[in-house]
């Protein structure tokens, strides 16, 4: 009881000290604050699990501001880590108004890539008492000689948006340095938020380590979320993707509100350019009041851009998921979405930075730019109104990571093998990592494995006297540069004629034009005017252009949470007439919804495979819902199964809700019961015979050499051209699958291909369905499911013009036999 007392004493000791703070902004603390603040008094470590607008930031950090307030001591207390930089200084700005209000005693300092060298020397003699910083410069300080001392009074660490990072090698980079920062104070305290976590436990597990008892606080209360489409007066009956999207445009701009905020979410970079470019140009009006964001932009105009948003010179935002993290927009009325999410979490967190306030309803406006898309969406509205999010969970031991780490660790004032292997063991992530695997990556940080060991600039670290250090300077500067685990083609600088940049480009887009050629990007119509070292040097341009670069790894796939709720949502359907529900979306999609179930049926409660014989050949329409990349390896291995059992050719045509296997061959029904087509045994081998895994172990294995660093990718400012870098990582891969093929870091490659270029599970489980509960019906021509996948095939070999015109005589001739 006395201790209850005294936690609830010190958490009222927080709100009072915070008082003036809190009373000048209109504000009272919430239970959740008062209750985070008990249990930091209490020494425990916690989740905050609380919707966008109810003051997580607050909650997570000013009781141990107090902490910090009452046991003054020198040198580094508090790190407050976020994955966005630009995030980062809108909490630095949080925080330092919060302290200012207690003490002029504690700084609050921000440190990320983009600080400038007079703030990173001082804080190389001395670092501010709470520091903001990134994944990144976290691992950064860990590479300290004097990383023991800089940490020993560190009191706590909080991790924001930790959804974001948990399931990314990012996240496995922030497991290892909290795992690090325990080390050097056992006393550490861990705090971690969220708005959009469905697996809590093992989220906090991975945050404070494995077998740390931590408490995951939940507000009372959830953020409702106004989910509203923008809906076609109606479909048709053969929809194919593009035949809405801009179209809808005009209705858009109806909807919008002038002098409302908006921010106007696209899934992709080229597609952010593209309706930039759309709404500039049909509401002229508001052209000096529209701009773009994403994460190619330039940092300073980017933080233009979030400036005058706030100020109301800029009212609508075109952006990608640069802007979707807890930027604190308070201004920010409406938010837009262009197409689907892909994911019930990720529509959550957007449709959270509309009226960004405690007691506000979230208001997001989805347009659809297809009309199966308008399904997908229902039944994602569907899952956010249920409160069911999509789980995150952390990396399974990514041998990159820990070789990265031990350099790091080796740097940060050295360490002896078993107890690192032990602090190591203590994460998520590396729990059940057997020693002899932790003994192996510790022969490729030394010596470089077998194959590399007669190269000196391979052997990273040495043995003095235990432990294991780095005495290379070279080395030493080289992983200094190359810390994170974020990897992406190399880019461009693109800068006009007098020197202004704009941001960066992919080096791959500016293979594919010329000097002359106009393209759209950052908002403007720009002209290339030469390619010098590593920068695209451009000016403006008169004339329109749709030309936008496309840059690697934009698209979104569907996730599992959405693939299964969209196929409960098929299922619900079938048992009831779409011109009778209450749903106007799922009225609107009648016309396909009756079509599919006409002339095939409806997918979802069963494996649906459709054959239609076309004069051209053969076309097996598959729709397992399971996502674009698990079908575009599905696809793979079934093409490659059958042409194992028969002379045909097969060609691949995909989408997130189906495949397409085409032959110009007459191959028969029968031939999907073809003995071992749908089973999972001998899948990793087959599939990486079917989309020639050698070629994409080699390319993977580019991104696994730069993280454990086999491949340096230049100095800033100097970066090594994709192909450079690619060559150097192909021929150590080559050397590795000749001379050392059990070599850890080729099996990171091969297994990141398996689990998430191909996701490997979504697979297993297709082939389980459609082993189990296949139904194979023949149609006379592509159902509304399927013609999505033969347009996307057949668009592939012909201009926009003339594919919009076969598609319109083809669906008059088989309308007349309906």
């Amino acid at each position: 009881m006395r201790a209850e007392q005294d936690r609830t004493a010190w958490a009222t000791g927080a709100a009072q000290r915070f008082g003036a703070f809190f009373e000048e902004r209109g504000w009272e603390p919430y239970p959740e604050q008062l209750e985070a603040w008990e249990t930091q008094a209490s020494g425990e470590s916690g989740l905050l699990c609380i919707p966008t607008g109810f003051g997580k930031t607050y909650a997570a950090t000013l009781g141990l501001l107090h902490r910090i307030a009452l046991e003054p001591a020198t040198g580094l207390r508090l790190v407050y880590v976020t994955p966005l930089r630009a995030l980062a200084r809108d909490i630095t700005l949080a925080l330092g108004a919060a302290t200012a209000s207690i003490s002029d005693d504690i700084e609050v300092g921000l440190q990320t890539g983009d600080t400038d060298s007079k703030t990173k020397a001082r804080y190389r003699r001395r670092l501010p008492q709470v520091l903001v910083t990134t994944p990144e410069s976290l691992t950064l300080l860990c590479a300290r000689g004097d990383a023991p001392r800089l940490f020993s009074n560190c009191a706590a660490v909080v991790v924001d948006e930790w959804h974001e990072l948990l399931s990314t090698k990012r996240g496995t980079q922030t497991e290892l340095a909290l795992a690090r920062l325990r080390t050097f104070n056992p006393a550490l305290l861990t705090w971690g938020l969220s708005a959009t976590l469905a697996n809590t436990m093992e989220a906090g597990e991975a945050l404070v380590g494995s077998g740390t008892d931590f408490r995951v606080i939940r507000s009372p209360h959830r953020r409702p979320v106004d989910v509203r489409l923008l809906l076609p007066q109606s479909v048709d009956a053969f929809p194919w993707a593009g035949h809405l999207g801009l179209r809808l445009l005009p209705k858009l701009l109806e909807d919008l509100d002038r002098n409302a905020s908006t921010l106007i979410f696209a899934n992709t970079r080229s597609q952010v350019e593209r309706w930039h470019g759309a709404l500039a140009e049909r509401a002229p009006d508001m052209a000096d009041r529209i701009a773009v964001h994403h994460g190619s932009i330039d940092r300073e105009e980017r933080t233009r851009i979030e400036a005058a948003l706030k100020d109301g010179s800029i009212r609508w935002v075109v952006c990608t998921s640069s802007l979707d993290l807890g930027v604190d927009f308070g201004p920010v009325d409406r938010v837009v979405q262009i197409g689907s999410p892909r994911g019930v979490a990720r529509l959550a967190q957007r449709a959270g930075r509309s009226r960004h306030r405690r007691g506000e309803v979230a208001e997001v406006l989805c347009v659809p730019t297809n009309a199966i898309e308008i399904l997908e969406l229902v039944a994602t509205r569907r899952a956010l109104a249920q409160g069911c999010l999509e789980p995150r969970s952390p990396l399974i031991a990514p041998a990159d990571v820990l070789a990265q780490h031990m350099v790091t660790c080796a740097l940060g004032g050295g360490f002896q093998p078993t107890t690192l292997f032990d602090e190591v063991r203590t994460t998520k992530a590396y729990r059940s990592l057997a020693r002899e695997d932790f003994d192996e990556v510790l022969r490729f940080v030394r010596d470089g494995g077998t194959a590399l060991a007669a190269y000196p600039k391979y052997k990273k670290i040495v043995e003095r006297e235990g432990r294991y250090v780095v005495e290379d300077r070279r080395i030493a500067r080289l992983h200094r540069l190359s810390i994170g685990t974020i990897s992406s083609d190399a880019s461009l600088s693109v800068r006009f004629m007098r020197g202004k940049r704009l941001g960066t480009i992919e080096e791959s887009f500016f293979g594919r034009i010329k000097p002359g050629d106009r393209f759209v990007y950052a908002g403007r119509v720009l002209e290339l005017v030469r390619v010098r070292h590593s920068e695209a040097i451009v000016r403006l341009a008169s004339a329109k252009s749709n030309v936008t670069p496309r840059w690697q790894g934009g698209r979104m796939a569907m996730s599992e949470t959405v693939s299964e709720l969209l196929r409960n949502t098929l299922v619900e359907l079938g048992a009831r007439s779409p011109q009778d529900d209450t749903d106007e979306a799922i009225r609107v999609l009648a016309p396909i919804l009756d079509q599919q179930a006409s002339r095939s049926r409806l997918p979802g409660s069963v494996a649906l495979v459709e054959r239609w014989r076309s004069k051209h050949g053969t076309h097996f329409f598959f729709s397992p819902f399971a996502g674009r990349l698990a079908h575009e390896g599905l696809g793979a291995l079934l093409s490659y199964r059958l042409s194992q059992q028969m002379h045909a050719t097969f060609t691949v045509s995909s989408n997130d809700y189906g495949l397409e296997l085409f032959s110009t061959e007459d191959v028969r029904m029968v031939s999907l019961n073809s003995a071992g087509l749908f089973d999972a045994d001998d899948l990793d081998r087959d599939l990486l015979s079917a989309v020639n895994g050698a070629d994409l172990g080699r390319r993977q294995f580019r991104d696994v050499a730069r993280v454990c660093g086999l491949v340096f990718q230049g100095y800033p400012g100097s970066f090594k051209s994709a192909g450079q870098i690619q060559m150097s990582a192909g021929l150590i891969y080559d050397v590795l699958s000749d001379y050392e093929p059990a070599s850890p870091m080729l099996r990171q490659a091969h297994d990141e291909v398996l689990q998430h270029k191909l996701e490997r599970g979504r697979i297993e489980r297709a082939l389980r369905m459609y082993r189990t509960e296949r139904i194979e019906i023949d149609v006379d021509y592509p159902s509304p499911f399927g013609f999505p996948l033969y347009v996307r095939r057949v668009g592939a070999r012909l201009s926009n013009e003339s594919l919009a015109t076969r598609i319109e005589r083809m669906k008059a001739s088989w309308t007349k036999t309906t």
